[in-house]
This record gives C-alpha cells, sequence and structure tokens, in this order.
C-alpha cells in the first residue's frame, strides 16, 4: 500500500513515543527543512519559535518538535538536539554545530498523570525510531492524550489525536499531520459533527451553536487546555516567505474542520515546510495549486485524527 502519510515528502521522516498510562507522547518530524509558522491562537507553548521567521539568521531547520505536557513538555525538545548533535546536523557556528529544532505544546495534562510528562529521554526515543514508513494516527506521540469537544468539561469531551495524509500537485507532493486537541468540535467536509462535545445521553452538543445561545457567556467557563498543531510539508522549492504564505493559507483547514477554533483558548499554529535544497521560481498558478493541496491534505489529516481515536475519553481519575 502506498504511502498517503507526510513521510511521503522526500526528505522527511517521522518519530512518535509516547507513555499510555500517563496518557502523553511527543512526535518529531526530522528533515533539514526550510521553516515557516503561522500563529492563529492565542494560547501557544512555544520553543525557538522566532527561527521560523523568514528574516531570521538560520536558513533552515534541523527538526520539528511537537509535544505533549504543556509547557512542561518544552524541555523534551533537548533530546532531539541531542540525538541531531551526535549524528553532526545543526548550523555552523565557530565553535560547534548548533541543531535548530523549534517546538510546540498542546495540554493534556488533565486526562492521564500530570506528574509525567514527555522528557528528554522520550524526544531522543522519538528520534531514534523515526522513519520514512506511514506515520502511525490516532492516540499516539503528541496526540496520545489530546481530546476534542471540551465546552462541558473533559467528561462528554471526545478523543483527538495525530492524523496525516497527501496530495500531489504540479509534480510535487504535499503532506500534512495535525495533532488535534481543540476546544471545538472537528467537522466532516459537509459539516456534520465526526467528533466533540457530547451530552450525558450521548447526543452532540454542537458547540458553536451552544455558544450561541443568550446565556452561553454566564454557562460556560472555557479553560485554556487546547491546542490544533499543524504540519504541512512539501518537496517544492518554496522560500521562508512563500512557507509563511502556505501556512496561513493552509489554516482555512482549521476553519473548515474545527468549529469554533482560533479562540482565545486554543494554541493554534501551522507550520509549513520544504524540504527542497533552495528555493527556486514558481509560477503563481502552481504556487496556489500548491497551497489548495497543502489546504485539503490538512483537512483530511484533522477528520483522520479523530476518526482512528476511536471513542468518548474518560475524566481520569482524581487520584492519578
Amino acid at each position: 500500500m502506498s504511502n498517503q502519510t507526510i513521510t511521503a515528502v522526500p526528505g522527511l521522516s517521522v518519530g512518535h513515543h509516547q507513555d499510555h498510562d500517563a496518557r502523553t507522547g511527543c512526535t518529531v518530524i526530522i528533515g533539514s527543512c526550510r521553516g515557516a509558522a503561522y500563529v492563529a491562537g492565542f494560547a501557544t507553548g512555544t520553543r525557538e519559535l522566532d527561527v521560523l521567521n523568514p528574516a531570521h539568521l538560520a536558513p533552515s531547520i534541523d527538526a520539528l518538535f511537537l509535544t505533549g505536557g504543556s509547557a512542561f513538555g518544552l524541555a523534551a525538545a533537548e533530546g532531539v538536539v541531542r540525538w541531531l548533535e551526535e549524528r553532526g546536523r545543526g548550523f555552523q557556528t565557530p565553535a560547534a554545530r548548533v541543531p535548530i529544532v523549534p517546538a510546540a505544546v498542546l495540554y493534556d495534562l488533565h486526562v492521564g498523570d500530570a506528574r509525567r510528562r514527555p522528557d528528554a529521554v522520550m524526544a531522543y526515543t522519538a528520534c531514534s525510531t523515526s522513519s520514512t514508513d506511514p506515520v502511525a494516527e490516532g492516540a499516539v506521540g503528541a496526540g496520545t492524550g489530546a481530546t476534542v469537544g471540551k465546552i462541558l468539561g473533559i467528561e462528554g469531551a471526545a478523543p483527538g489525536g495525530v492524523g496525516s495524509w497527501n496530495h500531489a500537485a504540479g509534480g510535487y507532493m504535499v503532506g500534512a499531520l495535525a495533532v488535534v486537541n481543540a476546544l471545538g468540535d472537528v467537522l466532516s467536509e459537509d459539516g456534520t459533527i465526526l467528533a466533540g462535545a457530547r451530552y450525558p445521553n450521548g447526543r452532540f452538543v454542537n458547540t458553536l451553536e451552544l455558544l450561541r445561545q443568550p446565556d452561553a457567556i454566564t454557562r460556560f467557563s472555557p479553560q485554556p487546555t487546547n491546542t490544533t498543531l499543524a504540519v504541512v510539508a512539501t518537496d517544492a522549492p518554496l522560500s521562508r516567505l512563500e512557507l509563511h504564505m502556505l501556512a496561513r493559507q493552509s489554516a482555512n483547514a482549521l476553519a473548515r474542520r474545527i468549529a469554533p477554533v482560533f479562540t482565545a483558548f486554543d494554541g493554534d499554529i501551522v507550520f509549513a515546510l520544504s524540504t527542497a535544497e533552495h528555493a527556486g521560481e514558481l509560477d503563481p498558478g502552481l504556487r496556489l495549486a500548491l497551497s489548495a493541496a497543502a489546504q485539503r491534505a490538512l483537512e483530511i489529516a484533522i477528520e483522520r485524527a479523530v476518526m482512528v481515536s476511536g471513542n468518548i475519553v474518560s475524566r481520569r481519575s482524581e487520584s492519578a
């Protein structure tokens, strides 16, 4: 069976590692890439995000690290740095090669053991097991403890997780990976709720409609425990500025498939990567086609993240 995930993009490998008992984990995307990021949410947790600014001195990154554990999980990126350093990868400085590894986190402390978070050992293991094989999806890696549809609290939430897909455009490959841990519901292409908040009787709440009720502002107190981390990648020779544009347009996938999205309680980020060695001139029509392919691949990745993950989750034991 052909690879229909992000690792079909030449030059990329992906590794997961997780602690299923603690319901947390991490995911690493390895490859020398130009990169960009579009920050769409308001509750982000990141490390070295500035290296993805088109004006930054470092021309490329060596890996992208996505992890659970909230802000605690950011320290785990050191495991990725160590793995890359041992293999001589990184930005050359007068004294040493310094691996460039931007990272972003999601909040999963309320579903597992909040005292156990991804650490450098877990991240190093994710690197060691990375491959170009089709990416494992569902409750794995950074999506191990992910949930969606949390307007009524974690008791009625549904599993989130990792999803991935790819499309071809103009002779290039465009892949996407999503770690979905959203406040809102996840929708199908026709707007049907695939996964989201449910009442105790099992019926979908429909978060967007619930929030439109006159008394909604007094009935709910959302918490900043939500984030969708999305990655689109291609072997097309896009510049860093063009990658920023790609990330921004790809964010339309989140708007089409998650409702509501980009809220004050979500830390949504879309990353865009190019594995081409050099940026080149592309026809404007081709750039538009690449953006359309990236958006479509990301929409399907979001859908797959919840479809693979399974049934409604339960709140962790208070004694955990």
